[in-house]
C-alpha cells in the first residue's frame, strides 16, 4: 500500500455567478416593456398587470426579479439612464462636427426617435419629473442626479464651443447647459402632447439662434 501522501484537491476558483440565460431574458423583456408603457402612460397610469401582459411573463416570475413596482421603476430609470447617455455621448463627441453642431445633432436624432413612435413616447425621466409628487421619494434623488450627469455632459459640450469661438462670448456653459435640459424636457412633452415636432424645432431654433456668434 503506496505511503505517498495524497495532493489535496485544488480550491474551487472564485468569480462571477454564471447568469441564467432565461432569467436575464425575463427581466430584459419586462425592461422593455416597461419602457415602452412608461415612456407612454406615466408610472402611476401603468399597473403590474399591463407590464405583464405586455412582456408575457408571469407575475411570480416578476416578483422573482424585483421585489416590487417601485424596485422596477428604480431598475427602467437606470436602464433608460443607459441607453441615454450613450446617445448622447455619441453625438456630442462627433469629431466632424463643431461642438455646437453635436448638440444640434442630439436634437435632431432624438426627434427622429419621438417621429417613429409617431411622438406618442416621451422622455421617461421627463416623464417621471412630472408625476414626483405620486412617486417613491428615492425617485427623487436619483432622477436629479441623472438630469445633474446630462447637463455636465452638455456644458462640456458648451465649453468646447466656447473655447472655439462659436458660443457666443460672455455666456455661462453651465448655466446655457441647465436652461437647455429644462426647455428642452418641456419641448418633448410638448411634442408628445401635440404629435408634432414641432416644439422640439422651434425650442432647437431659438437656442442655436441665441447662443451662438
Amino acid at each position: 500500500m503506496s505511503t505517498q501522501p495524497q495532493p489535496e484537491p485544488s480550491p474551487k476558483r472564485r468569480g462571477r455567478p454564471r447568469l441564467d440565460p432565461a432569467r436575464s431574458e425575463t427581466r430584459a423583456r419586462l425592461i422593455r416593456a416597461g419602457l415602452v408603457h412608461l415612456t407612454e402612460r406615466g408610472y402611476g397610469a401603468t399597473g403590474v398587470d399591463e407590464i405583464l401582459k405586455a412582456s408575457s411573463v408571469p407575475r411570480g416570475s416578476f416578483y422573482h426579479q424585483f421585489g416590487s413596482k417601485a424596485e422596477f421603476g428604480a431598475a427602467l430609470i437606470e436602464a433608460y439612464h443607459s441607453y441615454f447617455i450613450a446617445k448622447l455621448d455619441r453625438a456630442l463627441s462627433d469629431p466632424t462636427l463643431d461642438p455646437l453642431e453635436r448638440l444640434r445633432a442630439f436634437t435632431r436624432d432624438a426627434e427622429a426617435g419621438m417621429a417613429r413612435h409617431d411622438f406618442t413616447r416621451g422622455c421617461l425621466i421627463g416623464n417621471l419629473g412630472q408625476e414626483i409628487g405620486a412617486l417613491p421619494e428615492p425617485f427623487r434623488a436619483r432622477l436629479i442626479a441623472v438630469l445633474t450627469e446630462w447637463q455636465d455632459r452638455t456644458a462640456a459640450c458648451l465649453h468646447a464651443a466656447l473655447a472655439q469661438g462659436v458660443l457666443r462670448g460672455g455666456l455661462d456653459p453651465q448655466a446655457l447647459a441647465i436652461q437647455f435640459w429644462t426647455g428642452w424636457e418641456g419641448a418633448v412633452l410638448r411634442a408628445k402632447m401635440e404629435r408634432s415636432a414641432q416644439p422640439l424645432r422651434q425650442f432647437a431654433d431659438t437656442f442655436f439662434t441665441l447662443i451662438q456668434n
